[in-house]
């Protein structure tokens, strides 16, 4: 699978929230982190990463990615995209995103989003943070040194 190929299906089974389906693009060592948060807070390997994505996206009405420019070189990508989010009391934001991925052999090894968390905070419940704070925090890895 090429390199453009893994990252669509992977952004499409997160826009259906499709877990099972997301776990195939990332590999067992895939190291997800979301930089505005750092490679401290960062999840490795599929299971969990979808525990990580899990707390940000599960909880909502809807969500949705809309797909943007992908630019690739070898196994390294940027893709420049945005997701919108919706919350079951009201609340919605759209976020602006871009990635860097690195994927081999048809699966992600290396996942880094780029967005600013204002946009996010700013539109959220007030409960949303605070719901962080009783979230299954065993994805956790320490990736500093290694992104």
């Amino acid at each position: 699978m090429s390199v453009e190929n893994t990252i669509v299906g992977l952004w499409q089974a997160l826009s259906d929230r499709n877990w099972e389906l997301l776990k195939t693009y990332v590999s067992d060592d895939c190291i997800y982190l979301d930089m505005p948060v750092g490679p401290a807070a960062a999840a490795k390997g599929p299971e969990d990463i979808v525990k990580r994505l899990k707390i940000g996206l599960e909880p909502l009405a809807s969500y949705e990615n809309f797909p943007g420019l992908l630019v690739s070189s070898g196994p390294d990508a940027m893709y420049e995209h945005h997701e919108e989010w919706h919350w079951p009391t009201g609340e919605s934001a759209v976020l602006k995103f871009v990635t860097v991925h690195r994927v081999e052999n048809g699966k992600a090894t290396l996942w880094k989003d780029y967005w600013d968390m204002g946009a996010l905070t700013n539109h959220a419940p007030a409960s949303w943070l605070s719901d962080f704070a009783t979230a299954d925090m065993s994805w956790v890895f320490d990736a500093t040194g290694l992104v």
